[in-house]
């Protein structure tokens, strides 16, 4: 991957993670283990009190932005200024 799209994808993470904080979601970059076999991407949960996404910080940038989207998705986003980019992200995913 080009420098240039690495840096773009990276921007879009934390625009993203950004909005969620915004509409009252907790992000929580951590490192996810895995046994053989066992494929853990992170999502969304509800811990306590506290709605949040977790992100495995060893997954490339676009997968990371997809598991961001998929909680953004189901959440009103009117109020939050997004990027016609992460906007575009949220409607169809991904480049």
């Amino acid at each position: 991957m080009s420098d240039n799209k690495s840096a773009r994808l990276l921007r879009l993470v934390d625009e993203l993670a950004e909005a969620a904080k915004r509409v009252g979601l907790e992000v929580r970059r951590e490192r996810i283990l895995r046994e053989i076999g066992y494929r853990a991407r992170g999502g969304a949960c509800r811990l306590r009190e506290t709605d949040m996404i977790i992100i495995d910080r060893d997954q490339p940038p676009a997968e990371q932005i997809e598991v961001l989207a998929e909680a953004l998705r189901a959440r009103d986003l009117e109020a939050v200024y997004l990027s016609p980019a992460a906007r575009r992200v949220l409607q169809t995913g991904p480049d």
